[in-house]
């Protein structure tokens, strides 16, 4: 199984890696493995034009799509923060998934062809806010969205969001479970049904810069 391991934690030897390592070490051999850190890439986060012209991507962010591309199965790790992921993982999904890699709109009604589809996705979201917390007060957005706006829009399913909080207090006492569950996440990962795999990477950066997605 090819799977991409997406760091998006801004600063090094933080929990969201830690989590990430357990992850990789769960999954056994037998897998090609890509690790990509968002901290580690140079690139702009602004999608400056929207949709109404077309940014070229940096050997960065193409490296990336590549990734995402080739691979079976995604695992993102981020701490929320302000009820989302940090910016500049937000800015590489704003670059990255664009019309015609991601998504592509139909001309003649409201719906649109999911464009990673085969491809599932685990994702742990680092939290101070108690889970239950933000099921009951918020209603879990930051889940929701990944899943419903971000995940299934591209068409990756299955996809399983784990919420690993509060990371407040005592950690000895949490940490071990949370390894646990991620490493259970992990091991499970490749008997995940997914759909064929749909790919468009190379029909989309054929296309010149000044195209539309």
């Amino acid at each position: 199984m090819n799977i991409l391991i997406l760091d998006g934690h801004p600063d090094s030897g933080r929990l969201s890696s830690h989590f990430l390592d357990v992850y990789e070490e769960a999954l056994g051999g037998g897998h090609e493995v890509t690790r990509i850190a968002v901290r580690d890439l140079d690139f702009d986060p602004v999608l400056h034009g929207g949709y109404a012209r077309r940014q070229d991507w940096e050997p960065d962010v193409e490296r990336v799509a590549r990734a995402l591309d080739a691979c079976d199965h995604l695992v993102v790790g981020f701490p929320m923060w302000w009820g989302g992921e940090p910016a500049a993982l937000k800015g590489l999904l704003d670059r990255m998934l664009l019309p015609g890699f991601g998504f592509a709109y139909h001309e003649d009604d409201p719906w649109w062809d999911k464009l990673l589809a085969g491809r599932s996705a685990d994702v742990l979201v680092l939290m101070d806010t108690p889970p239950f917390f933000l099921r009951l007060m918020y209603g879990n957005p930051v889940l929701k969205r990944w899943k419903g706006q971000i995940l299934g829009f591209t068409g990756i399913k299955p996809q399983r969001v784990m919420p690993i909080g509060s990371i407040k207090g005592d950690l000895d006492k949490k940490k071990a479970k949370w390894e646990r569950k991620v490493a259970e996440m992990a091991a499970s990962a490749p008997d995940l049904k997914r759909a064929e795999k749909v790919s468009r990477l190379d029909a989309f950066l054929a296309k010149p810069p000044s195209a539309g997605g």
